[in-house]
């Protein structure tokens, strides 16, 4: 893919909003700015998968060879053009997400993770997440991502069934998977695997044998993922048959029993963890924390004093990139309106297996709490939320029904 370089009459892209601006009297009022993330787009991966609606590019070898260099060079000055946004705050995590970011070389990341260090003040315990696929695995190479700096590992393994990862469209078979997660579990302390379920013909025992295997080999951190039609995907416009309502149900509940006996808390609806191994960046969007985003198409949710702003850079990388090398790799930039704050923080809230104080909703919203106090009682009201003094956590009935409980705080 070759640089392109866009003519003055062209878009491309959006400045930073001014600082100044931002620190102005604003319809809310924080005591304080939440914690801060930062997620990095690296846009490519091998194949588009039937599935995927995120915004990843394929990438083949017939394209020549990956703009890596060029790429760390957009972002970097996107980052730089971001920092008066963040003076002064620390990063408690950084998540290296696409796209497949094991296609950059150990090298590469080294590089962008250097970058990041000599702009930015990190947490000594700051979480580094990098997400790898099989079908990218070289022995070694995922030590090598660790001496480069990464703390945390998340492999998109999928399934280890041959027939599963076929009927999905992976580039990788039932071995890789198995290998690249052994490597992994070996290499870092913490690493995480995604599998999904209710796959096309996928049995019930066929989706336990999965998380089985999962759990044998030592994986402390697993999430599951019920595979869905999303619009604009091969899988919409030639839809696969998947298996019963009812058969996913199963899947769903013996995914959780086998994971409960394993000792793995279901602490997020999609989330399974062992003590101490719990994913802090993604705990933070649910929490309604703050993230700088870069890279293509990445968003961020940013606060200050008076009001919240959301960005969005530029999806295409091949815009994208010229664009931040030029100060405007932003496709968007809003404030968070009233109406949207209490939704948003309720959506992510309520993923939360256990719950949420009532004072996170104040502080990270400006919000007082009588905004949603009728939703609230209409959820407790249908037993889909339980509340305890000043604590709020979803039921049971709440979890299974999460989209039905969300919809209260529209």
């Amino acid at each position: 893919m070759s640089i392109i370089t866009l003519t003055p009459n062209e878009d491309v892209g959006q400045a930073n909003p001014d600082p100044l601006h931002l620190m102005r009297p604003g319809l809310l009022q924080l005591s304080a700015l939440p914690p801060l993330a930062l997620y990095i787009h690296l846009p490519w991966c091998i194949k588009k998968c039937p599935y995927c609606d995120f915004n990843s590019h394929a990438w083949t070898s017939d394209a020549g060879e990956l703009p890596e260099a060029a790429y760390l060079d957009a972002l970097r000055v996107d980052l730089e053009a971001s920092l008066p946004l963040i003076w002064g705050r620390t990063v408690h995590s950084i998540f290296i997400g696409g796209g497949t970011p094991s296609l950059f070389s150990p090298h590469s990341i080294e590089q962008l993770l250097g970058d990041v260090r000599a702009r930015l003040k990190l947490s000594a315990d700051c979480e580094i997440t990098m997400e790898a696929n099989p079908g990218t695995f070289e022995r070694e190479r995922f030590r090598a991502f660790r001496a480069a700096g990464v703390t945390r590992l998340s492999i998109g393994v999928q399934s280890f069934s041959d027939d599963a990862l076929k009927a999905i469209g992976r580039v990788h078979d039932g071995a890789q998977a198995a290998a690249a997660v052994a490597e992994a579990v070996e290499a870092f302390d913490t690493c995480n695997i995604d599998i999904m379920y209710a796959l096309p013909g996928q049995t019930v025992a066929a989706c336990t044998a999965d998380v089985d295997r999962a759990l044998a080999m030592g994986v402390p951190h697993i999430s599951l993922y019920h595979l869905t039609i999303e619009a604009n995907t091969q899988f919409a416009k030639y839809p696969p048959v998947l298996p019963e309502e009812d058969d996913a149900y199963a899947m769903l509940d013996r995914i959780t029993e086998r994971t409960a006996q394993a000792g793995f808390d279901r602490y997020e609806v999609s989330a399974y963890a062992q003590p101490n191994h719990a994913c802090w960046h993604n705990t933070n969007y649910w929490e309604f924390g703050d993230y700088l985003g870069i890279g293509a198409g990445a968003h961020s949710k940013l606060s200050f004093a008076h009001r919240l702003i959301r960005q969005v850079r530029l999806r295409d990388p091949r815009r994208y990139m010229p664009a931040a090398l030029a100060g405007r790799a932003l496709s968007s930039s809003e404030d968070i309106g009233h109406s949207d704050l209490a939704f948003e923080f309720m959506l992510n809230a309520l993923r939360l297996r256990h719950g949420f104080d009532l004072q996170l909703f104040t502080d990270r919203t400006g919000l007082p709490v009588s905004k949603i106090a009728p939703a609230l009682d209409s959820g407790i009201a249908k037993g889909l939320l339980v509340r305890q003094g000043q604590h709020i956590a979803p039921t049971a009935r709440g979890f299974d029904f999460l989209s039905n409980l969300q919809s209260l705080f529209l």
